[in-house]
């Protein structure tokens, strides 16, 4: 009944499995139902069996698992007489040659280990034919081989090639465990908050696999924003932040980070001239900040892959922030398209935030559009080099200053809109769109919600 012929690989190489192993594991169901949920979680498909049958009844048990109904002997025979490709008669026997020939059903998780095992090493074996092959057509970059060759061990480790369609029934049993872990304050599903609360509320937080635009005008705040998020996240809500700086070093982040918290005018920082109140607040910044898991890269004209290595790499980050988007390289060959070379860029950021499932916050400027319209607010139109930008970020956020522009106007030198700011939502997949007032601290290079400006 079993086809059990070895294909072939790459240059006549012989593919390994185990038919004992796939045997021995479909032997447990048969025989204890209950077995499936011991090896669920390290086979999720039948992808990793080798055998076709095999693949047949595991998907049959799967199917019938995931539906609440009895997986036996009975119930997979009954279910696999209506698919046209089992043979009944001799399937009949089949079956009981699997039950019988089951050493140990306790001993199932490890059948289960060197089935996957054996998929492993057969995926490993297909990778490095793929690499040989793009390596030998001589078209493809060096850096860009080199990440294909990453990310094909790297999807291999993480078990994504071998998930194919999900039934949706399957996904709702995930969708309702993830809400029972939410409604438990479980933090390991709950979005990261950014510090500022009324933002907070409007977009629900920093969720996973989300791309985050941060978009404004030069010298409007994009940076100092992003770093209080990255301080807040990292700081008081003890996650893990990567800070990707195209633009500054990492010493000039540092000192920001060091003014914002101690509150001490940057210029003071850039200078030196101190006093010994201004030096003690530094010290004091500086042990919280040492404390924080806060990573900084300042390699310009990074590209996505790049980045993507360095984070498969540091395990365990729970949010990204890139400074910023017009100075990244798709890492191919320089294209007098630039807007063509931006889509590209932002749709490999949605498919990161998705591949490492966190929340990616991308730094953008704007066109000169804004400076065009007497309100000067910004729109969706106005994002630089727009291309698929719009479309591919979950949510957008616009930072705005009345007194950016009106230096010069008496009608906003008062003492209410001299520090006032505006975070426009102006897309948002989670919820509405609307715009958040914020208080900006320039001297010390912050921004604070309404609650912290209260707090002050």
């Amino acid at each position: 009944m079993a086809d059990t012929k070895i294909t072939s690989g790459y240059d006549g190489l012989k593919l390994p499995y185990s038919p004992a192993a796939e045997q021995a594991v479909l032997g447990a169901v048969l025989m204890d139902a209950d077995a499936i949920s011991r090896i669920y979680e390290i086979l999720p498909t039948s992808e990793y069996f080798y055998v076709s049958t095999h693949k047949l009844i595991y998907e049959t048990m799967i199917k019938m698992f995931t539906q609440g109904k009895v997986v036996d002997y009975v119930t997979i025979l009954e279910t696999l007489k209506m698919d046209k490709s089992f043979d009944e008669a001799t399937g009949k026997t089949y079956l009981i040659s699997l039950a019988e020939s089951c050493p140990s059903i306790s001993n199932i998780e490890e059948y289960a280990k060197i089935v996957r095992e054996k998929y492993e090493i057969r995926m490993l074996i297909s990778a490095s034919r793929d690499t040989i092959e793009d390596a030998s057509d001589g078209e493809v970059a060096p850096e860009i081989l080199i990440d294909s060759a990453e990310q094909r061990i790297y999807d291999i480790r993480k078990g994504r090639s071998i998930q194919g369609l999900q039934r949706l029934s399957e996904v709702l049993l995930q969708t309702f465990d993830r809400l029972d872990l939410l409604n438990k304050a479980d933090e390991s599903v709950k979005p990261i908050p950014t510090g500022i609360g009324d933002l907070d509320r409007v977009i629900t937080g920093l969720n996973r696999s989300d791309l985050i635009l941060l978009a404004a005008r030069p010298g409007m705040g994009k940076t100092s924003f992003a770093l209080n998020i990255a301080k807040y996240v990292s700081c008081t809500v003890k996650k893990t932040v990567a800070f990707f700086s195209l633009e500054m070093t990492k010493e000039q982040l540092a000192s920001r980070l060091l003014a914002s918290e101690a509150l001490v005018s940057g210029t003071k920082l850039r200078t030196g001239k101190l006093n010994d109140e201004e030096w003690r607040r530094i010290s004091e910044a500086g042990d919280i900040l040492s404390k924080a898991n806060l990573y900084l890269d300042d390699t310009p004209g990074i590209t996505v892959s790049e980045m993507k290595a360095k984070l498969r790499r540091h395990k365990d980050v729970d949010l990204v922030i890139i400074d910023y988007l017009q100075l990244m390289s798709n890492g191919g060959r320089r294209s007098d398209n630039r807007v063509q070379e931006i889509s590209e860029i932002t749709r490999n950021m949605k498919i990161l935030a998705k591949e490492i499932n966190v929340p990616v916050i991308c730094l953008s400027q704007l066109s000169r559009a804004s400076e065009q319209r007497s309100d000067h607010i910004p729109q969706l139109s106005d994002l630089r080099d727009s291309g698929s930008i719009e479309q591919d970020a979950d949510i957008v956020l616009f930072l705005y200053r009345e007194n950016y522009y009106g230096n010069n106007d008496p009608a906003v030198q008062n003492a209410t809109d001299i520090d006032k700011a505006i975070c426009k939502v102006a897309k948002n997949r989670h919820g509405e769109t609307r715009q958040i007032d914020l208080h900006w601290q320039g001297e010390f290079m912050r921004f604070t919600g309404s609650e912290g400006r209260s707090e002050e």
